[in-house]
């Protein structure tokens, strides 16, 4: 289980977390100090200690936000995690402006009840939305409706369906208590898609995931919005090439306020479904979008292990919360290596990842807090 919850030199409610408090009152120990620009340095690092402050009861100083990107600092779609942690939580907030390099955050006590986000244009509402699950499922007092307003299926990001098919499924086994349901798509850059998730109080336990079992169905689905229907077969068409004669596939207009256009493959086997999606972009021919999909999925059958490499970052925050686990994947991306560094600032965590064969490209990570 993680720890007892600090005692920080600020008023507490009846419910025994810490109140949001004037900086005055906090000293230097009770903050926890996250570089922004460590490893990879991008705005996942923000987003885990936003999750983290939450569901610790811990005040986060967040330094060098972004540092390697550009440009570096909070963007739209990070200040919409920061609002919307802050909204559940009735935080105290310092530095949350675009371009900040430097935030100061202090939760409150984690809400139930209902809570309408509008994240704004085509910023990620599944990126917002996992920011904020871990807290309301273990800290709220009730269940939380959350209905949030923007993109849907955005590049660089989680679609919506990834979350439905892959990522929650894995939490409900945990012992997740959700609901998920894609109301409207949105697409970049006009964004407007709603997604509605609910949740009741929950308990985590940990996981273990080191094998995928047989491949039990294949599917590939393509969508497009404001643009002719052919985009979606053409993309079809590379998807079914990925097990010839046994992949079911749809093609489908969706509606949404602008243009947009995206296509993913399910592979449900007996123990994980992975899902690898394409986002298209202007310019970018349909058969290539369809290829980034097929490609990611191709290595990952090749590499016999149950999770991808999206899904192995996206696991350790609640298998952290859960108090440990382990699951077989790829080699770590540079993304999981820094979420593991952030984990370690504020759990006492045991980590490890080494590889299981000089050839097999297949990892094990393990974690113990």
């Amino acid at each position: 289980m993680p720890p007892a919850r600090p005692e920080p030199e600020a008023e507490r409610d009846g419910g025994g977390w810490p109140s949001p408090a004037p900086w005055g009152k906090l000293r230097p120990v009770d903050w926890v100090d996250v570089d922004g620009g460590q490893g990879e340095g991008g705005g996942q690092i923000l987003r885990t200690s936003l999750t983290l402050a939450l569901c610790l009861g811990r005040p986060v100083w967040l330094r060098r936000i972004r540092a390697r990107r550009d440009p570096p600092g909070l963007r739209r779609q990070h200040l919409a995690a920061v609002e919307a942690a802050a909204a559940v939580s009735g935080a105290r907030v310092e530095g949350a402006a675009l371009g900040s390099q430097e935030l100061r955050f202090v939760p409150g006590p984690v809400r139930a009840g209902r809570h309408a986000l509008d994240i704004g244009s085509a910023g990620s509402t599944t990126l917002v939305l996992q920011t904020l699950l871990p807290a309301l499922l273990l800290h709220a007092p009730g269940p939380c409706e959350l209905s949030l307003t923007g993109g849907t299926h955005n590049p660089w990001a989680p679609t919506y369906h990834f979350l439905e098919q892959a990522y929650a499924p894995l939490l409900r086994r945990m012992g997740a208590r959700l609901a998920l349901r894609l109301e409207r798509y949105g697409f970049y850059p006009r964004g407007g898609g709603r997604v509605w998730a609910r949740t009741e109080p929950s308990t985590l336990r940990p996981l273990e995931l080191l094998g995928r079992g047989p491949l039990e169905a294949a599917e590939a689905h393509a969508v497009v919005s404001h643009l002719p229907e052919h985009v979606a077969r053409r993309e079809l068409t590379v998807l079914e090439r990925l097990l010839p004669g046994r992949v079911r596939g749809t093609a489908e207009r969706v509606e949404a306020d602008g243009p947009g256009n995206a296509c993913w493959i399910v592979l449900r086997c007996r123990e994980v479904t992975e899902l690898f999606a394409g986002i298209g972009r202007r310019g970018v021919p349909a058969e290539r979008v369809a290829r980034e999909a097929l490609e990611e999925a191709r290595s990952w059958l090749a590499a016999d292990v149950p999770v991808g490499p999206h899904l192995a970052d996206q696991l350790l925050l609640p298998l952290a919360l859960a108090g440990g686990g382990r699951f077989r994947t790829v080699a770590p991306t540079s993304h999981t290596l820094t979420n593991l560094e952030v984990l370690r600032a504020f759990l006492p965590l045991e980590a490890s990842s080494r590889p299981l064969g000089p050839r097999s490209g297949a990892w094990e990570i393990a974690l113990r807090a």
